[in-house]
Parts: structure tokens; sequence; C-alpha cells
């Protein structure tokens, strides 16, 4: 089986997130940074060239498939500012709901500024995400 090619690895966050362009991605990067420091009290990591997580747990499939992945994350992509949902959104929809205007896929929100949405929403969104990891993935952990 091929092992996961994103990675953790000794690039800086701060010089990643300075690189960001334009100006106002480069500050929304800078405050979704500060937030998700706070709320999961971890420090950043970079996984791979552009993305930023926060914590780690491992995961096992009943494929046999398993690996390492941070617990929250983003990534201030060209198009979206992308935000890492990996507990899904079966149990988010009430949040949804509250956010704001952004777009979502299996377990990734996409806006494209933080004026677009709620961040006290999307700090529990957060919350409850690991909150969902954790107890999935109990056994490996």
């Amino acid at each position: 089986m091929s092992e996961l090619k994103t990675q953790p690895s000794n690039q800086s966050v701060e010089a990643f997130i300075d690189s960001v362009e334009p100006e106002w991605k480069r500050n929304d990067a800078r405050e979704l940074l500060r937030l998700m420091k706070r709320i999961t009290e971890m420090e950043p990591v970079m996984w791979g060239n552009s993305l930023i997580g926060f914590g780690k747990y491992h995961y096992k499939y009943k494929s046999g498939r398993e690996g390492d992945w941070f617990l929250a994350g983003f990534s201030p992509r060209k198009q979206n500012m992308s935000v890492y949902i990996m507990g899904g959104f079966e149990n988010q929809e009430d949040l949804l709901e509250k956010l704001g205007k952004y777009k979502k896929s299996v377990g990734c929100l996409y806006f494209k500024k933080l004026d677009d949405i709620d961040l006290d929403i999307l700090e529990k969104m957060i919350l409850r995400s690991i909150e969902t990891v954790n107890k999935r993935y109990a056994d490996y952990n």
C-alpha cells in the first residue's frame, strides 16, 4: 500500500504565511492561524508545501489503509481559503446554517475571505470536528 505523499515538514509556518498573496489573504491566514492555535492549544506544523495542521491522529480504514493526519488545519489556496473539518459534516448541519457564505466537500470548507463567515461558528465547528475524530479513532491513538 502506498504511503500518503503529504507529510509533516520542517518548513516554517510563518514563512509560508508571509508568502501568501494578496495581502488581505495573508492577513486572513494570520487570523485563522491565531484562531486555530488558541482553540486547539497546539502548535502549527506545515504538512507538505501548503497545508497548516494542528495536532495529529492515526486512522485506520476497514480497507486496511492507515496513516497519520492533522486534527484541524487550513490552507490559504489561490481560489479560496480551505479549512479541513476532519470529523466530517454529519453532526454540523446546525452550525452550517449559521456559518455564512461557504462551499463544502467531504471534509473541507471553502470560503473566499473571513468576512464571509461567522468566526464563532467556525470555532465551534473545528472543536466539534476534533471531538468527533478523537472519538472515532480512539482505539488507534
